[in-house]
């Protein structure tokens, strides 16, 4: 199992097996601020801090008969002793978080991660309600709002899938351009209807081009800068030369949304044929904006 798992466990375990959805995920993230390294990251969502991947892991272990669901709870019930098999500075951060926050209903925890954490509730629907004037213009000043028009790339490579989506909403990216061939990850969240869906809930569009994306078979045998360069010659003699409406597609959005961000798998941009694209795009007659790799 997934250590994870484990701390998901761990703290229903110390809440007396039981806990509301919305306090799960709130007693979640208030557990990461414990902790060094965090096993989970959060994204600002319609209730404040949310992990997605908290969420699937805990449908998985649905599955597997560890917990049960309601239409607002999670309850462990399985027998296993979970809070044994955690390093102890786990198991203090999970104390630490039953001892500040044990009394607390779902909506004070909701109001105290607002209150401490105001960037996780700029997408709340609840916060103009239950904060105070002060409080809530602390979230509006959390909220990016970026006047420039900017094209943008991203890879998703060696990074959550809260933390990718935190780099989308930081950067106050409106569109998200998928230029993958095939929109298939075995990491979670980056397949394309999980990314479509989690863009769309946290106010991105989302769009797959997959015209301009590399055949599978093509980046097999890529085993140095060398290699992709190559490839990327023949990617902007055949795929860049013949979508020249794609990437004008591609341009219009920009135009019409003001920032779109351009996304595949590679962290390095060198290696990756989203930056031929991207630059392809600043080679149109009609481009005049910034090109930046996040």
């Amino acid at each position: 199992m997934y250590y994870r798992r484990k701390i998901i466990l761990g703290l229903l375990q110390i809440f007396n097996n039981k806990l509301e959805k919305i306090n799960l995920q709130k007693l979640l993230f208030l557990t990461s601020r414990f902790q060094d390294k965090k096993d989970f990251s959060f994204v600002p969502y319609k209730y404040g801090c949310f992990s997605f991947q908290a969420n699937a892991d805990l449908k998985i272990m649905k599955n597997y008969n560890q917990i049960a669901e309601t239409n607002n709870t999670w309850t462990k019930i399985d027998n296993t002793d979970y809070l044994i098999q955690l390093k102890a500075k786990d198991i203090q951060s999970l104390k630490n978080v039953r001892n500040l926050y044990g009394n607390m209903n779902s909506n004070e925890l909701i109001k105290i991660t607002y209150q401490k954490y105001p960037f996780y509730a700029i997408n709340s629907s609840l916060a103009k309600d239950i904060l105070s004037n002060k409080e809530y213009e602390k979230v509006i000043a959390n909220t990016p709002r970026k006047e420039s028009e900017m094209l943008f790339t991203i890879g998703y490579e060696g990074i959550s899938f809260e933390q990718y989506l935190n780099k989308l909403i930081i950067n106050d990216i409106k569109v998200l351009c998928d230029v993958r061939r095939n929109a298939k990850s075995m990491k979670y969240g980056f397949s394309k209807k999980q990314l479509k869906n989690a863009c769309e809930k946290i106010g991105i569009k989302y769009f797959h081009f997959p015209q301009v994306g590399i055949v599978s078979d093509q980046r097999k045998e890529l085993h140095s800068q060398s290699d992709y360069d190559k490839l990327f010659v023949q990617y902007k003699k055949t795929v860049i030369k013949n979508t020249v409406s794609i990437q004008n597609e591609l341009l219009n959005l920009l135009k019409y949304n003001k920032r779109i961000a351009l996304t595949c798998f590679e962290a390095n941009i060198n290696q990756c044929h989203r930056k031929h694209l991207a630059e392809a795009i600043t080679k149109l007659p009609q481009f005049k904006y910034k090109l930046k790799h996040i």
